[in-house]
């Protein structure tokens, strides 16, 4: 099932003939051989025929049809089997022609340990694999935020890491602004911290009503014993509770639900996604797939779920804009996925249709404020084109940037931005070695070749614009990089800061790469909105190479000279850094001390000690 160019075009009819009507999934190719569609079907004879049987085709179905030279299914046994498969492929694949969920990060959890006296409240994302409870999904890592600070005003349950807990020698600023009971110093007995925990998980479970009966009830027996300060700290705790489920009670979201809305327009599609939990809030999500041409909403919408739900925890209501194709049948798989039923209801009435066009209203305004942006950064292309004399706008703009602390842990940072905006997927950092410390210009060339050697080898992209931070010194060095490796038709610009380095003063150093030739100075001026595109790039550019240049610092920093000493494996570093504090008590204790250790005796006592004072 392949095509080559001396072959004739790819016969779709013929094609058909050999299809069986069983269940399964079907990939089109180009002639590159890149993936263009991946499809599921109830019977792939019919499904993949509607392709090639039919007079007339939708505009994006005929281009995609015009480029396939190449076929290929996978049968399955259930047409719910093909819908998980197509999903899987999807994901792994990104097809050219199917809507594509480029935002895949997990949903945030809230953590709270088990197996301790005093567990702790924290945010986590990723595999739940620890011991303890894991409450939500929350639709953004704010919302997760959010409530823990909410729980640490409530119900002061720690926050710290362990680490940090067992080695609290006093009480931190958290209980002294009156956010953590200090269990670190046993300021609280474990029975009234465990008291404090089990209200924290009541009212993560959406039972805070629960929560404020039984504290009214302690506030009153308290009252009736005369301990007017414990009953006023309950007042207080439940008068705050009782504001806030004021503030986040949703009437008539009882059921776990998600409430999503679809707006397309200008080739930009927006869905919003709404989220109920026991009877709550949880905020909104919005989400900004690639859009293949002419898609509708109902086509967005079941690409969405079978993306985002398939393999997440899903709630029991799926409230949608419009009715999708499979709906039943995504409902059967969800349900099955989840262990509980799952509804998908499109046609809603009362409280939930209101909800429904609260989502739609969010849809709305994040799509048209993505437009607006789109539109700026597309003037913004556009006054770089015209002020570098460029026949067409730009496609691919790269910039290094290089980051040191007085040559320490030298990092090169390169930034991608397109007329989309920032290409996070594409930057790259370069940890630079074997240079002189500080000397910025052999950083510069350093990164420039590992970097452009790929290009030069017919690996990856290669920018339209290359901008450097810096002027004409480290201009040069990126027109030798280019020159060495052959690397042609990249427009290479320095931005110099100007006079005082103020922000909107700078210089663009256009490079003229015909041999003997000066760099030309642009002065675009503050009001100029391809400077402002520049300076945008340029100080992502800095960003990114200043927190990978800070994290190998930190990382430099936290290699304990105790790992070069013999002997000294992470079992018994562990124990001396608890036992001393950290490496400053181990640097400070003496051999005596040391050999007071588990498992260090004399001799190596006296190597670690000679280590730490050479």
């Amino acid at each position: 099932m392949s095509n080559s160019p001396s072959l004739p075009p790819f016969d779709g009819k013929a094609f058909v003939r050999t299809l069986t009507t069983s269940p399964g999934v079907y990939r089109y190719f180009n002639d590159a051989d890149e993936l263009l569609y991946v499809g599921k079907a109830g019977n792939l004879k019919k499904r993949v025929g509607s392709y090639f049987l039919k007079p007339r085709m939708e505009p994006r179905i005929a281009a995609m049809v015009a480029q396939i030279v190449r076929a290929e299914i996978t049968v399955t046994r259930t047409e719910g089997e093909a819908l998980l498969l197509e999903s899987q492929l999807i994901k792994s694949l990104k097809p050219r022609y199917n809507i594509l969920l480029r935002d895949d990060k997990s949903y945030p959890y809230i953590y709270l340990s088990g197996g301790e006296d005093y567990p702790r409240l924290a945010f986590h994302r990723g595999a739940r694999n620890l011991p303890g409870r894991y409450f939500g999904p929350y639709p953004s890592t704010f919302a997760v935020r959010e409530s823990l600070s909410l729980m640490q005003k409530l119900f002061k349950v720690r926050q710290c890491e362990d680490s940090y807990f067992r080695n609290r020698s006093r009480p931190c600023l958290q209980h002294q602004i009156g956010r953590c009971s200090a269990p670190c110093v046993q300021l609280v007995t474990v029975d009234d911290y465990r008291q404090d925990v089990r209200h924290a998980e009541m009212f993560l479970e959406g039972r805070s009503s629960a929560v404020i009966d039984e504290l009214a009830g302690q506030m009153e027996q308290a009252s009736a014993a005369l301990a007017f300060e414990r009953a006023a700290a309950l007042r207080d705790q439940v008068a705050a509770l009782r504001r806030l489920q004021a503030e986040h009670h949703v009437q008539g979201a009882s059921a776990d639900m998600d409430v999503i809305a679809c707006r397309i327009e200008a080739g930009l599609v927006c869905i919003s996604v709404l989220f109920f939990r026991n009877g709550i809030s949880l905020g909104t999500r919005d989400f900004f797939p690639r859009l293949p041409l002419d898609a509708e909403p109902a086509d967005v919408l079941a690409q969405f779920i079978a993306q985002y739900y398939l393999d997440r925890p899903v709630p029991r209501e799926l409230i949608l804009g419009e009715a999708i194709a499979d709906q039943d049948m995504l409902a059967e798989l969800l349900t099955a996925q989840s262990g509980h039923a799952v509804e998908l209801k499109s046609s809603v009435r009362g409280e939930r249709a209101r909800f429904l066009q609260m989502a739609e209203r969010n849809a709305q305004a994040s799509l048209t404020s993505r437009l607006a942006s789109r539109q700026t950064l597309g003037t913004r292309f556009e006054d770089l084109r015209r002020v570098l004399e460029m026949e067409v706008p730009p496609r691919r703009i790269e910039c290094f940037d290089i980051s040191h602390t007085r040559g320490e842990a030298t990092v090169a940072s390169c930034v991608v931005f397109g007329p989309e905006g920032p290409e996070k997927s594409h930057y790259r950092r370069f940890n630079i070695a074997g240079i002189t410390p500080g000397d910025d210009y052999a950083a510069m060339h350093q990164a420039l070749t590992r970097r452009f050697r790929k290009v030069a080898e017919g690996e990856g992209a290669k920018p339209d614009i290359l901008l450097i931070d810096g002027g004409s010194g480290q201009v040069a060095q990126a027109l030798d990089v280019l020159a060495a490796l052959g690397v042609e038709g990249i427009a290479v610009v320095g931005v110099a800061k100007g006079p005082g380095r103020r922000a909107g003063e700078e210089t663009l150093v256009l490079a003229d790469q015909r041999p003997g030739m000066p760099a030309r100075e642009l002065h675009p001026g503050t009001s100029s909105p391809a400077l402002h595109l520049v300076a945008a790039v340029r100080d992502e550019a800095h960003r990114f190479a200043i927190s990978g240049h800070r994290k190998r610092r930190e990382k430099a920093r936290e290699r304990s000279s105790l790992e070069d000493v013999p002997g000294i494996g992470a079992r018994r570093r562990s124990a001396l850094l608890k036992a001393f504090g950290g490496l400053a008590g181990v640097e400070a204790a003496g051999i005596e001390e040391l050999m007071q250790i588990k498992g260090i005796d004399r001799g190596l006592a006296e190597r670690i000690y000679a280590a730490l004072h050479p």
